[in-house]
C-alpha cells in the first residue's frame, strides 16, 4: 500500500518518456524521408543539366544546387527539433583560395553540413556511392571523385584543386572507428603535396554518436543532436607526406581529446 503513491507519480514520467521516444522516432523517419526527397530532386534535375549544358557550367550550377538542397535539408532538421547546428565558421572559407578541407568524421551528416556552406567543393566519395543509381547521377554531375583507383583519385583531385575548387577529404578515410579520432591515412598529404595547396583542418564536435560507425540507422538518438564545426590549424603543403600524416594525427588527437561542445543558439544562418 505504501508504494502506491510512488507508482502513481511514476506513471506520468513513464508516459512523458514514452511520448518523447515516439516523437524522436517520428523525427528520425521524417529526416530520412526528407533526405530521400532531396536526393530525388537533385537526381531528376542533374540528368537534363548534364545533357543540355556545357560541362563546366553544369558542374558549377550542379554544385550550387546540391549546396542549396543540403542547406534546406539542414534547416528542416532544425525546424522540427531533430538537430542544432553551428556551421558559421565555415563561411570564412567560401570565397578564399583552393584548400583541402580536412575534418574528423563522426557522422554520416558531416559532408552534408560542410557542402551546405561551401558550394564550390569537390568531394572524394566511395566508388559504390558514385556508381549508384540513386546518389550517383548528382555526384557525377558535379564532378565528385571516386576513391578508387588511388592514382586516378589523386590525379582528379589535384586537377580540381588547380581549377580553384576546395576539396573535401576526410583524413581518417572512413567514419571514426575509435574516439576521439581514428588513425589518419596518407592520402591528404599526398594530394596536398602534388596540388601545392594548404590543408585546412576542421573539427566536428557533437553530443551524440548518431549515424556514427556502428550506429543503426533505425535507432533514434536523444534529440536535438547538436553539431558544432570549428576551424583548426591550416597546414602548408607538405614535402614529407609520412611526417605530415603523423603530425596531422597528433594534432587531431590533441585537439579533440579535451574538446567540450559549446552552448550556442539553434541556427542555420541564411546564405
Amino acid at each position: 500500500m505504501e508504494n502506491k503513491p510512488n507508482a502513481v507519480l511514476n506513471e506520468p514520467v513513464a508516459q512523458t518518456e514514452s511520448r518523447a521516444a515516439l516523437h524522436e522516432t517520428l523525427r528520425l523517419y521524417l529526416g530520412y524521408l526528407a533526405l530521400g526527397l532531396v536526393c530525388l530532386v537533385v537526381g531528376l534535375l542533374a540528368f537534363p543539366m548534364r545533357v543540355m549544358l556545357p560541362r563546366v557550367l553544369s558542374k558549377r550550377l550542379g554544385r550550387k544546387l546540391i549546396a542549396t538542397t543540403f542547406r534546406a535539408y539542414l534547416r528542416f532538421l532544425l525546424l522540427m527539433g531533430a538537430c542544432r547546428f553551428d556551421l558559421s565558421e565555415l563561411d570564412a572559407l567560401r570565397h578564399g583560395p583552393a584548400l583541402i578541407i580536412a575534418p574528423n568524421h563522426p557522422s554520416l551528416l558531416d559532408a552534408i553540413m560542410i557542402v551546405s556552406r561551401l558550394p564550390d567543393t569537390a568531394c572524394i566519395m566511395k566508388a559504390e556511392i558514385v556508381n549508384s543509381v540513386f546518389f550517383g547521377v548528382g555526384a557525377r554531375l558535379v564532378g565528385y571523385i571516386r576513391n578508387t583507383p588511388l592514382r586516378t583519385m589523386v590525379q582528379l583531385a589535384v586537377a580540381d584543386l588547380r581549377q580553384g575548387s576546395h576539396l573535401l577529404l576526410f583524413p581518417e578515410g572512413t567514419r571514426t572507428t575509435r574516439f576521439p579520432v581514428g588513425p589518419m591515412q596518407g592520402t591528404t598529404g599526398l594530394i596536398a603535396k602534388y596540388a601545392g595547396v594548404p590543408v585546412q583542418t576542421v573539427f566536428i564536435e557533437t553530443n551524440s554518436g548518431f549515424l556514427g560507425k556502428g550506429w543503426s540507422v533505425w535507432r533514434a538518438p536523444k534529440m536535438p543532436v547538436t553539431y558544432c564545426l570549428r576551424l583548426g590549424r591550416r597546414f602548408a603543403p607538405p614535402q614529407d607526406t609520412a611526417r605530415f600524416t603523423r603530425e596531422l594525427d597528433q594534432y587531431f588527437q590533441s585537439e579533440l581529446a579535451h574538446a567540450q561542445l559549446p552552448r550556442f543558439p539553434a541556427s542555420v544562418p541564411p546564405a
